[in-house]
């Protein structure tokens, strides 16, 4: 059963009942003057509150940017920017040039949107608390749900903004709302009692009303677990640096501590990276032993659900964000596989992108590449192959989606989005308890049920599941793998960027992506490049792993062989490896071809003529009869046109400078100024915009990294140049 039209019918109500305003948050001459106890005098009103928090999430900066589009560049999901000095727009996120978007209205609207959701969540805490029916167990459910959407609104402006102001409570009249940035790490604690305190009085998804679309307390746990692996995690600080908080901060500090009662039912308190690791895998244990479940059998189960609009209790989806056709939610417009020129279910404006070294990554027989990485899309009600550099995020397409969309729709596509799968807590647990005590029967166990979904089919299933953990005897190498399969397991779900942070991996991850392409890109020059003994020494001694990159496709070689509008309707020829075949037996076969490693590496290639530059056009043309070779240079009116005999020098000289792709390098400029040439640390953090900066007298973007963000257009790196003398 679905709730979404009755939680936008009635939500009105409660957002009337709410009178903080975006504005408010920073104006303190405005507080709230809500009479809490009078809304809270019965559950109707606190579901009509409660309801005003929940419909902030169908608002666009939450829709759009918060869900996907800002959770980029990683080494998984990134969208390319454009070309030139960044603009105050999204590209500029993408690229992690911060500097650019001060003015950018939108990052002005999701502090906003997120502010306003904490604030209304801190009024249905209050209201539930001096309410005299605030005991009763449904308005326990209520003061729970709205601790739930409060943490992960914090869990979000946290991950974007870094330190952010802290409001624990609802703003009452005389408050000072014009807060500074609170630190991250007693948010997060903060945060982490509110939750553990509520969560024994929430209700199970299979019997809270509305289920997995509202806040449960299976949600609520996982999102203890995973909040507590944030808190021990790591975080950019305002002098520019990766810490934890047990690097800088006095982690006995009241307001960096959490006390709960753990597995064996005795009281504790977390204060330390380990402590709060504990808390992670006590609250994963906590779940299975409570609520236990298994992973749907098929990877694409839970979002084919979504696109049918179909919604599953107490199974692998613990909390998912429940979007409204026609209002909000842009799964399936800029999210998801691109549909253009005139799909039958209505067009989309993709701004998630998967990286080509990501879809490279999956092993031959996993399962999850098929449905995660689209290297397809629709054009017209037909399926049209894709380059490497224009891979979307295959979970969700709305060509199938079970509600006829209309050829003129868009946005609203109503299409649900994952805040948390089953998978979640495995994968947290396994890294829980490796971080603990190394890569225990208990680790090994919960990476196993992960793989042995994704691999279920496989031919070579002892390799890739049972061989594959046993043979992970170490704490280093486990904690790998969990890198590694929570990117295959959560690819364009939007938890990369947040997990690659508190890792403190962010660099190291995105400029092993960009060397990955960047070699992969280089074998497509290979034979030319092998012809210039000095540039292939050079080549050889830069990128030594070059060979084993050497079966790695140029291109994918495909034929349609259906038209039905099916991923299926494309027959592959090969998905990863070089064919065997050179491209003209391939063609006159009848197969097509999509550029896949050839798209990451650039070629240029000049001219010159008696100290004269001619640019990028140059042609010689032999007349064998003759004995003649006839040189065009240039174009008009910087042009030279000769002819020589076949033998003598020509004078020209052809230069040739391999470098990464416009899109390689534009992926993390804001980084590098030039992939693999950052200082180690991503400046990731939004900044806080100028509108809100002009109406606060605490509030500023010092530090976080910004003062060294590069805010050119990006340095392609050279590979190689190669100069031929007499061409």
């Amino acid at each position: 059963m679905k709730l979404k039209n009755k939680i936008i019918a009635i939500a009105a109500v409660g957002a009337m009942a709410l009178t903080t305003s975006c504005s408010d948050t920073l104006d303190v001459s405005s507080p709230s003057q809500m009479d809490q106890t009078m809304v809270f005098s019965s559950t109707e009103f606190a579901t009509n509150a409660i309801n005003g928090v929940y419909i902030l999430f169908c608002e666009d900066p939450y829709t759009s940017r918060m869900c996907g589009v800002w959770m980029q560049n990683t080494d998984v999901e990134a969208e390319v920017p454009s070309a030139g000095v960044p603009a105050s727009d999204r590209r500029a996120v993408w690229s992690l040039q911060g500097p650019a978007i001060t003015g950018f209205n939108d990052v002005y609207n999701a502090w906003n949107n997120n502010l306003q959701a904490i604030e209304r969540a801190n009024q249905v805490r209050a209201g539930v608390d001096n309410s005299a029916i605030g005991s009763q167990a449904e308005m326990q459910q209520i003061k729970g749900e709205a601790t739930c959407l409060k943490a992960f609104r914090y869990y979000l402006m946290c991950g974007l903004w870094g330190d952010v102001p802290y409001y624990d409570e609802a703003a009452k009249w005389g408050d000072v709302i014009d807060k500074p940035r609170t630190d991250k790490n007693v948010i997060y604690s903060r945060c982490l009692q509110q939750l553990v305190d509520i969560e024994p009085s929430m209700k199970w998804s299979d019997v809270n009303t509305g289920g997995i679309e509202r806040m449960n307390r299976d949600f609520a746990i996982g999102l203890i677990a995973r909040l507590a692996l944030f808190r021990a995690g790591y975080g950019l600080t305002a002098d520019g640096t990766m810490k934890r908080a047990d690097d800088y901060l006095d982690v006995n500090a009241d307001s960096l501590t959490v006390t709960y009662t753990n597995l064996s039912g005795t009281e504790v308190t977390a204060r330390t990276h380990n402590d709060y690791v504990q808390m992670a895998k006590d609250y994963c244990q906590k779940i299975i032993q409570l609520k236990n479940r298994d992973l749907n059998p098929d990877f694409y189960t839970a979002f084919e659900n979504e696109m049918n609009y179909t919604v599953v209790n107490n199974s692998e989806v613990l909390a998912e964000v429940a979007f409204v056709q026609n209002y909000g939610g842009d799964i399936g417009w800029s999210y998801g596989v691109p549909n253009t020129d005139g799909c039958t279910n209505g067009s989309t404006t993709i701004q998630v992108g998967l990286t080509p070294s990501y879809y490279m990554s999956f092993a031959d027989n996993d399962y999850r590449r098929e449905i995660t990485c689209a290297n397809y899309s629709h054009r017209a009600d037909t399926v049209a192959a894709a380059a490497a550099n224009g891979i979307k995020v295959g979970k969700w397409d709305r060509a199938l989606a079970a509600k006829a969309l209309g050829k003129d729709s868009s946005k609203g596509t109503g299409i649900n989005f994952p805040l948390m799968r089953w998978s979640d807590i495995l994968l947290m647990l396994a890294e829980a308890e490796n971080e603990l005590n190394g890569p225990t029967a208990l680790a090994k166990d919960c990476l196993t049920k992960v793989r042995a979904r994704a691999f279920r089919n496989s031919p070579t299933f002892d390799a890739d599941v049972t061989n594959y953990v046993s043979a992970l005897n170490s704490k280093e190498a486990f904690f790998n793998a969990i890198v590694n399969e929570r990117a295959w397991e959560f690819g364009g779900e939007g938890l990369r960027k947040f997990d690659l942070v508190r890792w403190n991996l962010y660099a190291q991850k995105i400029e092993e992506a960009m060397r990955t392409m960047l070699v992969w890109g280089i074998n497509h020059y290979y034979a030319d490049i092998e012809k210039d003994e000095a540039a292939l020494a050079q080549v050889l001694r830069d990128y030594p792993e070059l060979p084993q990159y050497a079966n790695w496709a140029n291109k994918l070689w495909y034929a349609k062989q259906a038209n039905n509008n099916l991923r299926t309707d494309i027959k592959w020829y090969n998905t990863k490896y070089k064919v065997e075949y050179d491209d003209a037996t391939m063609t006159a076969d009848g197969w097509a071809s999509v550029n896949w490693g050839s798209a990451l590496i650039k070629r240029t290639r000049t001219y010159s003529y008696k100290g004269v530059d001619y640019g990028t056009t140059g042609s010689k043309t032999e007349d064998k009869a003759a004995g003649t070779v006839t040189y065009a240079l240039g174009t008009a009116p910087n042009n030279v046109e000769f002819t020589i005999t076949k033998g003598d020098p020509s004078g020209v000289t052809r230069t040739d400078v391999y470098q990464a792709s416009d899109y390689a390098t534009r992926l993390y400029r804001g980084y590098s100024n030039g992939a693999l040439k950052g200082n180690g640390v991503v400046p990731y953090i939004l900044p806080i915009g100028i509108t809100t900066l002009n109406a606060s007298e605490v509030l500023n973007n010092d530090g976080y990294c910004f003062s060294s963000t590069q805010m050119g257009e990006g340095i392609n790196v050279d590979v190689a140049t190669i100069v031929t003398e007499n061409w």
